[in-house]
């Protein structure tokens, strides 16, 4: 019983853990947050690409 709590809680840590990555890199990108080291994600880069490109 034991056990099976530890595996569930890791699993759902790891879980929540890969979700606030997607979530942080999605605000990241539209430039809501900055943690002030942009090179390490590339977010900046992208963001400026894609002004460049001017899609519409």
């Amino acid at each position: 019983m034991i056990k099976t709590i530890k595996t569930l809680w890791g699993s759902l840590t790891i879980f929540f853990v890969g979700l606030w990555l997607v979530v942080r890199i999605i605000l990241e990108y539209f430039g809501i947050i900055s943690d002030g080291n942009d090179r390490t994600t590339g977010i900046k880069d992208i963001r400026e690409e894609y002004k460049k490109a001017n899609y519409k």
